[in-house]
């Protein structure tokens, strides 16, 4: 009875405030949009630590192998798309477009761009923002608008570009996991596939997580004739599946 009244005492005097409640009640305190964000980059970092922090190289050969770097972006969106929908349209599952077909592309080479899916058949992304070489512009004021461009990623944008880039020439698909940094001029992403290698024919693709480069890497990559980039984002009113 004695041991009881003291830690009652104690209580009153040092309310159960501490770091781990701030740090549920932050938790808690996630819009359905931002928690969805959290579970697809917390599942990418999941396969980064599972490939021995992205030392260890994956097969990213076949059309089904998640570790293609198209296939690990849409792996991690549908791991934990389930959980959530589109408010406006709260009975239809989500899913995440294709890339749109080579054929398809008319003002760029393959890459680019994905397939339009209409909100009401489950995509829950829009194009926040867009790059596309334009011929009749400088190569210098393409760079200038490409620099702006980059500039708006924000955490949890998905980034889709056809480049020519110091690892390979083709599309590549990432996911920002910051927002860009105007102090170092940088943005941080994750991916898999963007480095690689072959073994026996058959290629290899390291996972990345966090990583990060200056917004000119990325300029010098897509900056090119009918290459180019977009940023896919998230809309406002996800909600959590019923």
């Amino acid at each position: 009875m004695k041991k009881l009244c003291v830690l009652l005492f104690i209580m009153i005097l040092f309310p159960l405030t501490g770091a781990s409640f701030a740090h549920g009640d932050e938790t808690q305190s996630l819009t359905p949009r931002e928690q969805f964000i959290e579970d697809i980059i917390g599942t990418a970092e999941q396969l980064y630590l599972k490939t021995n922090s992205g030392k260890k190289a994956m097969r990213a050969q076949k059309s089904g192998d998640i570790y293609v770097c198209k296939n690990f972006t849409v792996h991690v969106f549908r791991e934990n798309a389930g959980k959530y929908r589109i408010g406006e349209f709260p009975d239809v599952k989500l899913v995440i477009p294709d890339n749109l077909p080579a054929k398809q592309c008319k003002k760029t080479d393959y890459g680019v761009e994905w397939k339009e899916v209409a909100a009401s058949d489950g995509n829950p992304f829009y194009i926040a923002a867009q790059f596309i070489y334009d011929t009749g512009k400088t190569k210098a004021e393409n760079r200038e608008a490409a620099r702006e461009f980059l500039k708006l990623a924000q955490r949890g944008d998905y980034f889709q570009m056809r480049a020519n880039y110091y690892y390979g020439i083709g599309a590549h698909s990432m996911i920002f996991t910051a927002p860009y940094d105007p102090e170092t001029d940088t943005v941080t992403w994750c991916d898999s596939n963007m480095k690689g290698k072959k073994v026996d024919g058959v290629r290899y693709g390291y996972v990345q997580f966090n990583a990060n480069k200056e917004i000119d890497w990325f300029v010098d990559a897509f900056c090119r004739n009918r290459y180019g980039a977009t940023i896919y984002r998230l809309r406002d009113d996800i909600i959590l599946a019923e």
